[in-house]
């Protein structure tokens, strides 16, 4: 199923929802860009927009979220992600979201903790900054 938005444009969508979400804060953001019936693959979270609201709310206070890679592929867009806080450890992540209608409507994730480079077997780090 195709939407006559671009990669592009569904690029920016998904950015300005996981940055309004997980930077800002900012519960409305989910009304605006999130779709009534979003879809949740996370096992540890249900569906629809209310269990993020919730989320948001239990964040503790030193959580950040750092969005690096993003990619697009039509209606699906995956962004790397690091998350501090949301554990004892940084967590690593790929966040994959699908769009439909110019909304979020979908999200399925792959997380682990994040490994030192000093401490990796190939001295690579696991998360670099954003596209890059």
């Amino acid at each position: 199923m195709t939407t006559s938005n671009t990669a592009d444009d569904n690029k920016a969508l998904v950015l300005a929802g996981i940055t309004g979400v997980f930077i800002d804060r900012d519960p409305t953001v989910l009304d605006r860009l999130f779709s009534d019936d979003y879809k949740q693959h996370n096992p540890q979270i249900p569906n629809g927009t209310a269990a993020i609201k919730s989320l948001l709310r239990d964040l503790p206070r030193d959580f950040e979220y750092r969005p690096g890679l993003v990619v697009a592929d039509g209606n699906y867009v995956m962004v790397h992600g690091r998350y501090i806080g949301w554990g004892p450890k940084p967590i690593v992540g790929v966040d994959i979201f699908r769009v439909t209608g110019g909304k979020i409507a979908e999200h399925w994730d792959v997380l682990q903790e994040e490994i030192p480079a000093e401490r990796s077997v190939n001295g690579n780090h696991m998360f670099t900054g954003p596209q890059g």
